[in-house]
């Protein structure tokens, strides 16, 4: 077998693997704080991490693998009070203790590593079970020069390791922070990081140290269990790339400070996992866990081989339909380990010896899993016999890890979807091929699907769960535009919720009564509701052939949802309205009035103001305003032609408004709102439902974004409609 090459975060280079010791291979694994269930992106790390102890495995090692649970460091008490994470709060407004918090998300993640087939871990060392050791390394930084206390606090000081920076190559001539959380004006440098800290009051997980009571820093962590668990010197240490700094600068500072050696050999470190093109966070509505993808019916391993399908080292840009591609190359790869016996001959034997090298090179060329994996594909679609393929793909799957040898499951077929089947094959014998079609589109609707195998007999196999439904749009490109077809309606009414049912009953109930007999469409956009809230859109269909409903099959974000409602209108006039307006009286012809200035670019019933960019008011008479809010937005579907569609990089819908609105204006049009529009405005949904703090947050993020684009328009600012 070929000796494994890996690419070395600290030299920059793919490096032969020479074991410190033979025959032996240590690797430690970064593993969960568990606070909150791990989410896909942190299992791709971690699926990383088994492919090279496989591989390791597969070339005879013993290997000895340490992955943490990290289950404190990270609980504190204004952390619930802020609202950071609803479970916790949840869970201690219940009573329950921060040991039994940690116990459940520790059970969980053993859970979802065993979905995954990620092999257990050696040893998973908890953090408070190794206290000990961490005050004993921060004991030995304050002994050898590293490190200083500071009001109860203990912290290592950066000046004092001169190759601080190696790893993640940073210049310490820059101002960085490498804490997480707020200067602290104890330490003698903001570089220098808590090694110590002293407990606040009421906290609930603290020990006894030399510097009083308290717990440790987030870096220590990690040293002190590597150096347990593993020794002064290990082979690998794995993580994502979000680690490199502050994280694994850190733990490689303190480490060999206070051992005077170099503490890891190879360090191993896996990009992100970004959501439709953006890295994953709960602030942009697109974090999945495994459970999530088991709730839409599909095999956890299907998200193994999607992680199979992209080098490590390289982002994995996650959609649902990438799933579901992966879903079915994983059955196919699995269905090619049952096909008919067939007799070995030397030729074949030696073909497939050929193809056992190449895979096992291409995975030991920087843990190539992807080119390995086209190797397995190779040898599925070959003409190689039966028993041979099964060989070689089960010696290929110590690797891959997908459960190749498992067995289909084949559910007796229901008498009538049997004889349906049976009169299918009868109809293609006689060259019926179109009453066999029509039959295979009535099995399909009872939720099965045929297939016609070689010697063309029809089976039938029950339709997958995650391929039974139309699985809707993925992105708002999903959608046909219409933009440049010549308008066929007078109005289109574009709605997009993901939340709030009751509201947009409200809302598209009374644009139909005010839409009257007007030539129109309402486009409703369901931007990801849960299976209550998904009924409840379709059931506004009711029978009106003017509202169409455009399904996502996930939270696709505010700017994008309101994309694909452009792309499909077809109405001269276009008018998007929030799920928290509902109309009073007949907005149209007041709207249909001002849209036929041709100077007028967008029109609306509230407007902001401003001087600078900076700050906003809201508009309070009728008359020319620097931006339509997005309430309701009307324009003529030109406009759009000429200012483009809507920034999907808003993903909030804060400011999505004031960026569209500059972006019309900054074509010489006007921006004009009517307050006597008859609608009124409820409380918005989708505000009411984030926390404060989540508020800020976002709403800032997409104001810097709205800034940073038209800073160098000052004249947007100036005189609106002037």
């Amino acid at each position: 077998m070929p000796t494994l090459r890996v690419f070395n975060t600290l030299t920059r280079q793919a490096e032969e693997f020479v074991p410190l010791s033979k025959g032996r291979a240590s690797i430690y694994t970064c593993g969960p704080t568990v606070y909150r269930d791990a989410h896909i992106g942190n299992l791709r790390s971690y699926l990383m991490a088994d492919w090279l102890r496989r591989f390791l495995e597969a070339q005879g090692y013993s290997v000895r693998h340490v992955k943490n649970i990290t289950d404190v460091g990270h609980m504190r008490a204004e952390m619930l009070d802020r609202g950071e994470d609803k479970v916790l709060a949840a869970a201690r407004a219940a009573g329950r203790t921060p040991a039994e918090i940690a116990e459940h998300y520790t059970e969980a993640f053993f859970r979802d590593e065993a979905k995954l087939n990620i092999l257990p871990a050696t040893v998973f060392p908890r953090a408070t079970e190794s206290i000990e050791g961490m005050i004993e390394l921060t004991s030995a930084l304050v002994e050898r020069g590293f490190a200083y206390q500071a009001g109860g606090n203990v912290y290592f000081e950066v000046s004092s390791f001169s190759e601080y920076g190696k790893l993640s190559r940073r210049d310490l001539s820059d101002e960085f922070e490498t804490d997480r959380a707020e200067p602290d004006p104890l330490k003698r440098n903001p570089r220098d990081f808590a090694l110590w800290k002293a407990a606040e009051k009421g906290r609930e997980l603290s020990w006894k140290s030399p510097w009083g009571k308290g717990f440790p820093g987030w870096h220590i962590e990690c040293s002190a269990m590597v150096q347990q668990h593993l020794g002064d010197c290990i082979d690998f240490h794995t993580g994502g790339v979000d680690n490199i700094f502050p994280h694994h600068e850190d733990e490689i500072a303190q480490s060999e400070a206070a051992l005077g050696q170099r503490h890891v050999q190879t360090w191993v470190h896996g990009q992100h996992l970004l959501v439709d093109g953006l890295k994953m966070s709960k602030s942009t509505g697109n974090v999945y866990l495994l459970s999530d993808l088991e709730a839409r019916g599909f095999d956890p391993l299907a998200f193994r081989y999607l992680c199979a399908t992209v080098h490590g080292r390289s982002p994995l840009n996650f959609t649902l339909a990438s799933l579901r591609a992966a879903q079915r190359g994983l059955t196919r790869l699995r269905t090619a380990l049952h096909e008919p016996e067939g007799r070995v001959t030397k030729k074949a034997t030696a073909e497939g010896e050929e193809l056992r090298n190449a895979f096992w090179e291409r995975a030991a060329d920087d843990l190539n899993v992807p080119a390995a994996l086209a190797i397995a594909w190779k040898v599925a679609r070959s003409a190689l016999p039966g028993p041979l393929k099964r060989e070689l793909l089960l010696d290929f799957d110590r690797l891959l890890g997908l459960d190749l040898g498992q067995t289909p499951r084949r559910e007796p077929l229901p008498a009538d979807v049997a004889e349906l089947v049976r009169e299918r094959h009868a109809c293609r014998r006689s060259k019926g091929y179109v009453e066999a079609d029509a039959i295979r589109e009535r099995v399909l609707t009872m939720g099965y699907v045929v297939r016609d195998n070689k010697r063309a007999a029809s089976m039938a196999v029950a339709l997958p769960a995650w391929e039974r439904e139309d699985p809707g749009i993925t992105s708002s490109r999903d959608v046909p535009s219409h933009l440049e077809d010549k308008a066929d309606l007078e109005w289109t009414v574009g709605i997009v919720a993901r939340q709030g049912p009751k509201e947009l009953q409200r809302c598209v109930k009374s644009v139909k009564r005010w839409l009257g007999k007007r030539s129109s469409e309402i486009v409703v956009i369901d931007n990801g509701f849960d299976e209550d809230g998904r009924a409840v859109v379709e059931s506004l269909v009711n029978g009106d052939g003017r509202v169409g409903i455009i399904q996502a099959d996930h939270f696709l974000g505010t700017g994008a949802g309101r994309n694909a409602a452009l792309r499909q209108a077809r109405g001269r006039y276009v008018v998007l309205l929030d799920t928290s307006v509902a109309l009073t009286g007949d907005v149209f012809q007041p709207l249909e009035a001002l849209l036929n200035d041709p100077k007028v670019g967008i029109a609306g019933r509230w407007g902001a103001m401003t001087d600078d960019l900076r700050t906003f008011t809201e508009a309070e008479d009728s008359g020319d305003v620097h931006a339509v809010e997005g309430y309701l937005m009307a324009f003529r579907r030109e406009v759009v032609r000429k200012a483009g569609l809507m920034d999907e990089k808003f993903r909030f819908y804060r400011h999505l408004d004031l960026d569209f609105s500059f972006a019309v204006r900054s074509h010489g049009l006007r921006a004009v709102i009517d307050t006597t529009l008859p609608v009124v405005r409820h409380k918005h949904v989708e505000w009411e439902a984030t926390p404060v703090e989540e508020r800020d947050r976002l709403s800032k993020r997409n104001f810097y974004r709205f800034l940073r684009k038209w800073e160098d328009r000052p004249d947007l600012a100036g005189t609106p409609g002037g």
